[in-house]
């Protein structure tokens, strides 16, 4: 739907265990990160989004491991927004070695929008074309 955004990271020990590999949560909030700064880069940022009196609640998530990062291994999140309208957003992402772009792991996330209440509504068009403008 949309060109990918592109996020450099780098594997923080407080995400490894105790081999120094890349713990499988700090996948999900690898995703977290590319997806904020998908937003940012579109101009609009999630501080933004909620200042609006909306929330986009992850409803599901997946994650497929392909091949371990290790403590201070830098890396790419690379996002793509799938889906957008004004009832749900769907993710894409890759995690990608930075020294050669082997996919270390993909997933997506889907997201619905809720007002403060944590009621479903829908977004207003103006959020949603936003997010999915080229």
């Amino acid at each position: 739907m949309g060109l990918p955004t592109e996020t450099e990271e780098r594997v923080r020990y407080s995400e490894t265990d105790q081999m120094g590999v890349a713990h499988n949560k700090s996948y999900f909030e690898w995703f977290e990160i590319g997806r904020t700064e998908f937003c940012r880069k579109k101009g609009l940022p999630y501080s933004e989004i909620e200042a609006q009196g909306f929330y986009l609640v992850v409803v599901e998530a997946l994650c497929r491991y392909r091949r371990p990062l290790r403590y201070d291994q830098t890396f790419l999140i690379r996002t793509t927004l799938r889906e957008a309208s004004s009832r749900k957003i769907i993710f894409d992402y890759e995690i990608l070695t930075k020294e050669n772009r082997e996919l270390a792991a993909s997933g997506y996330t889907i997201h619905i929008p809720t007002n403060a209440r944590g009621q479903v509504t829908p977004l207003p068009a103006a959020v949603w074309e936003k997010i999915s403008a080229e």
